[in-house]
């Protein structure tokens, strides 16, 4: 089956990463995937959540935000709302979880890693997006505390990447745009580290229930496009 974009089914949209965007920050990295973009940046502060102080041990949290041009059709700031909708809070939580997962927290010292990854272009799979350059922004910023020698080596334990599958006229896809994640039937959302875990595995059935079999199917595409991913988050890291 050939896709709107033409793609091969189990083929992912061009990507690349750009980092050191922005020069003030401790890390960035501007993500191109297809027609989504998102610039993730990283700022280190020497300050902990309340929960945490005392303990020793540090903190990454991300902050994700989509700029009201970013979609076809313009998208009021939450700031001027008053509040964070629930999807932009679902989604934060989730990139925060995600490069948790993967850093050793305990030898982070008394610091917080916030990690901004704002939306400038949309077309499917900006939560995706930003956790892949989330990933390299952070590496970028660990990095620069090892060269300044606050760490010995950087305090992550392996990479962390994202993408999306899902089923469209019951065909399964890898990395749906927009126009395929609007019609999908099944569509799932994985993230998975350097060494082969999961972080976290998203899947909703719109229509009709899906089989063990196409879940099994969706997981191997996954597993097939965030090895990918993670070779061009080391590229961009060399």
């Amino acid at each position: 089956m050939t896709r709107t974009d033409g793609r091969r089914p189990d083929e992912k949209r061009p990507v690349s990463i750009v980092t050191g965007y922005l020069p003030w920050a401790e890390g960035s990295a501007m993500i191109d995937l297809g027609g989504t973009q998102v610039l993730c940046a990283v700022t280190v502060e020497n300050r902990l959540p309340t929960f945490l102080r005392g303990t020793g041990s540090g903190w990454v949290t991300a902050e994700y935000g989509m700029l009201p041009r970013s979609t076809m059709e313009r998208t009021d700031r939450e700031a001027a709302r008053g509040r964070q909708g629930g999807r932009t809070q679902e989604i934060q939580r989730l990139v925060g979880r995600s490069l948790r997962a993967i850093t050793n927290l305990d030898i982070l010292g008394e610091r917080t890693f916030t990690v901004d990854c704002d939306v400038l272009k949309a077309d499917g799979g900006t939560r995706t997006a930003s956790i892949t350059g989330a990933y390299v922004a952070l590496h970028q910023a660990m990095q620069t505390l090892v060269e300044n020698g606050t760490y010995a080596s950087i305090p992550m334990s392996t990479a962390v990447a994202a993408t999306s599958a899902g089923i469209v006229e019951g065909a399964a896809m890898l990395d749906l745009c927009y126009e395929e994640d609007a019609g999908a039937s099944v569509d799932f959302n994985f993230v998975m580290t350097g060494d082969g875990r999961f972080v976290e595995v998203q899947g909703t059935a719109e229509d009709q229930p899906f089989s063990r079999a196409e879940m099994d199917e969706l997981f191997a595409l996954a597993e097939k496009g965030i090895k990918e991913l993670l070779e061009i988050q080391q590229q961009a890291l060399a």
